[in-house]
């Protein structure tokens, strides 16, 4: 399986990230290993997380790094996966720290969970405009010099603050955001593309987008509000319900049957087809799941069928 670079760092990548949110939430921690297990097997290395995983549901969080660092251990494959993880979000509401003395401490925790001595790949979750972002960088350029972080990223940022920070970057000679994670995908077009895919491309930076089946409303899953209860993150989903997003999903059954696959399958390849794209990051919480995911990788959407997806979520 050919990998990718994220941005100008060294981190290669295969084509799909798995985001393990679902651990410790709406999966357990035997599930979470047997589809470890299987996306490993099928080739794939990117795993992402964060330390508020899944404070939400249990008001702890650290379980899914808790989770993929049993794994790793009794697995014995630290040395074969590029971890992803994130810090910066403190609640389940909002509440944000990117401050120095934060980002230094939630490191030793993550590391902890982890039970690693390095991540991969560590990203400033959500952007706080109070904290400068020369402070943030200064804590992640600590933490790279330690050895503790390889390369950063940025989740959740405005075009405005990833461009102050990539100024800051060359200014003050700090490390760089190599990645950016916003919310993208073929229902959630226009504020990443109005801005943020531009500074992203004229800066190498690798997108490795979240919700990228929309809370698992493009897997077809979810049609009509009574559908809404077939999953705890149902809820999650109802924005989607409207007109427009059945719009795009009586296409994507179209491309989907021409292509002899699945929606989710579709909306996976789709964002593939889109050059900023690093690797798409999206959860299973079954086998059979998973195996639609591995099929979005080997799916080449005829350029038809990228048209009509492009004309029917266009903003």
């Amino acid at each position: 399986m050919q990998k990718r670079k994220l941005g100008k760092s060294n981190l290669e990548v295969t084509p799909l990230c798995f985001g393990c949110n679902v651990f410790g939430w709406t999966i357990d921690e035997k599930t979470s290993f047997e589809i470890l297990d299987a996306f490993v097997e099928k080739g794939h290395n990117f795993l992402d997380t964060a330390d508020i995983y899944c404070k939400w549901a249990t008001g702890i969080g650290g379980e899914s790094e808790t989770i993929i660092g049993k794994w790793m251990k009794a697995r014995g494959n630290r040395d074969k996966i590029v971890l992803a993880t994130k810090a910066g979000m403190i609640d389940a509401v909002g509440g944000i720290d990117i401050s120095k003395n934060h980002i230094l401490k939630a490191v030793e925790e993550s590391l902890k969970r982890l039970q690693t001595d390095h991540i991969d790949l560590y990203q400033t979750h959500k952007d706080d405009t109070k904290t400068p972002v020369e402070e943030t960088l200064e804590a992640h350029a600590q933490l790279i010099k330690e050895g503790k972080v390889r390369y950063i990223g940025a989740s959740n940022f405005s075009a405005a603050r990833l461009k102050d920070a990539l100024e800051a970057s060359r200014k003050h000679n700090l490390p760089r955001y190599e990645t950016l994670q916003p919310l993208y995908n073929l229902c959630d077009r226009e504020v990443f593309e109005k801005e943020l895919e531009a500074v992203c491309l004229e800066n190498n930076i690798s997108v490795i987008n979240f919700y990228s089946l929309a809370a698992g409303f493009l897997s077809g899953k979810y049609r009509t509000e009574g559908d809404l209860s077939k999953s705890v993150r149902g809820a999650r989903v109802k924005s989607y319900l409207n007109d427009r997003g059945l719009r795009i999903l009586k296409v994507m059954d179209e491309v989907a049957t021409h292509h002899n696959t699945s929606t989710s399958a579709v909306a996976v390849a789709w964002l593939l087809t889109r050059p900023v794209i690093g690797a798409p990051i999206a959860s299973a919480t079954s086998l059979t799941q998973l195996e639609e995911l591995f099929r979005a990788i080997e799916l080449k959407l005829s350029p038809e069928s990228v048209e009509k997806l492009n004309e029917v979520s266009a903003w």
